[in-house]
This record gives structure tokens, C-alpha cells and sequence, in this order.
């Protein structure tokens, strides 16, 4: 009789997550630089510090850390050539017609709404800051999974931190918006 598996914390995922975007070159201030510049336009208020504060909050979303732990995993698969063949050429090349990547990112996005959505694809064509640097880095480094991963959490904080922003302009009581901050993090 074979004895059951148990779930694997829930802080043991979190920080192997956040371990290995550090591994592979991304810090949280790197995101929080894009959801400044994505939402700074519209709120002259907001602060690095509250970029900062939305990336973590993201990072928290256990679809998020799954869809890292997977995207990273296949880029560094494909790095050790250890993938099969037409895949190991496809996600090494990071091949334009392959969408899989996109996909595993986009459906962590879609639990932060319409701005999460819309700025995710603004993301991945424009490919700014560390996502462009992931994205076009020369050498030996597979990134074809990382850099949609990093545009969903961008995405996700930039969101996120817009209906936070908006809750405090519409002055909800603080307990009410980390109750809504609690609702986003399910998942």
C-alpha cells in the first residue's frame, strides 16, 4: 500500500518561485519598474515602493508561482537540450508561431481583470525593460517562457495596484481593501 502524497506548502512554492526569478536574473524592483511606468501616467502618487508592494502581493497567487515554476522549468530544460525533439528547437529558438508560452503566462493574468489583460499584451509586443533584456540577451540563456512571465506579473501588479489606488480615492475603509487585496490572492 502505497502512502499518499502530501500538497507542498504553499511558502515552500512561493519561494522556489521567487528563488528562481532571482536565479535567472529578475529582481522585484526590475518588475516594479514596469508597473511604475505603466501606471504613473495616470496617478503622479504613486510611489517605487507601492510597484514594489503590488509585484510581491502578485507573487503571493499560487497560479502565478505554478506558471513559474513550469515556464522556468522548460527554459532551463531547454538550455541543457533535454526537451524532445521539435519541441527542444522550438522553445529553444523561442519560434514566433509558438503561443504556449504566452498562454501559460496569459492565463495567470486573467485573475486580475481587463487591465491585467489588456496591459499583458501591450507587455509582450513592446517587450520593455527587463523583459526586452530577457527577451533578446545573446548567449547560451533560454528566456522564451520567462520574459510572458514577467509580463504577467507586471500586468497583474500594474492592475492590481490601479483598483488599489482606486479603492483609497473612494475611501474604503482599510479593512475592506485588504479584504478585496485577500479575495485577488486566491488561486
Amino acid at each position: 500500500m502505497s502512502k499518499k502524497k502530501q500538497p507542498v506548502h504553499c511558502h515552500v512554492v512561493e519561494s522556489a518561485a521567487r528563488t528562481l526569478l532571482k536565479e535567472r536574473g529578475v529582481e522585484i524592483e526590475d518588475v516594479a519598474l514596469i508597473v511604475y511606468d505603466m501606471q504613473s501616467e495616470f496617478n503622479d502618487s504613486i510611489t517605487l515602493d507601492d510597484c514594489i508592494e503590488s509585484v510581491d502581493a502578485v507573487l503571493e497567487k499560487r497560479e502565478i508561482q505554478h506558471a513559474v515554476l513550469v515556464g522556468i522549468e522548460l527554459d532551463k530544460l531547454a538550455e541543457q537540450n533535454k526537451l524532445s525533439e521539435p519541441l527542444q528547437s522550438i522553445v529553444e529558438m523561442d519560434e514566433g508561431l509558438f503561443g504556449v508560452d504566452e498562454t501559460i503566462a496569459l492565463g495567470s493574468v486573467f485573475g486580475y481583470g481587463s487591465i491585467a489583460v489588456t496591459t499583458f499584451g501591450y507587455l509582450d509586443k513592446e517587450k520593455v525593460g527587463i523583459i526586452k533584456k530577457l527577451d533578446t540577451q545573446p548567449g547560451n540563456k533560454v528566456h522564451t517562457f520567462l520574459d510572458d512571465l514577467v509580463c504577467s506579473i507586471a500586468a497583474n501588479a500594474s492592475s492590481r495596484l490601479a483598483h488599489r489606488i482606486r479603492d483609497r480615492e473612494e475611501q474604503l475603509r482599510e479593512e475592506e481593501i485588504k479584504h478585496r487585496d485577500k479575495e485577488e490572492r486566491i488561486g
